[in-house]
């Protein structure tokens, strides 16, 4: 068996590509109609459909129980970028304990998107800042290996 799509259930699909064109830079690969992929694995599904698939009338939105996770090289580059858009923040930029900065945004609707910084680029920033190898492993709270294999 192969996981194949994550599949987001919309209110408006064109809105919704829209979005993710203009913020996540994906694009159209398969288009359905009521069901269109983007690169990356998205797919996409009109509310409309979804409901007869799943021969439910009652579908809900900004559950905030699930999430679709990218990860970004050029964090801060990319937070300047959502100030160009009229986003919903799930929450602003936070540090984890292991050092990886993230934010989590709302899609149209209200899908919860993490953006987090790249496990190689937090690795880099610790060695940068004067930090050993096995400063930042456990700093991380990562094996010395995985260090060495992101970087």
């Amino acid at each position: 068996m192969k996981l194949k799509n994550s599949v987001l259930v919309v209110t408006n699909i064109d809105r919704t590509v829209e979005f993710y064109n203009k913020v996540f830079g994906l694009h159209v690969i398969m288009d359905f109609g009521a069901n269109k992929t983007l690169t990356g694995g998205l797919a996409l599904q009109t509310v409309e459909t979804y409901k007869e698939f799943i021969n439910k009338s009652d579908i809900s939105f900004g559950g905030n129980n699930f999430e679709i996770y990218f990860e970004e090289d050029d964090f801060d580059k990319f937070i300047d970028k959502l100030k160009e858009f009229d986003i919903e923040y799930v929450h602003p930029i936070i540090e984890h304990s292991w050092g990886q900065r993230v934010v989590r945004i709302y899609d149209p609707d209200e899908h919860i998107i993490e953006v987090g910084e790249n496990m190689k680029t937090v690795c880099k920033r610790f060695l940068d800042s004067g930090m050993t190898l096995e400063q930042v492993a456990k700093r991380m709270d990562v094996p010395a290996e995985f260090i060495n294999s992101l970087i």
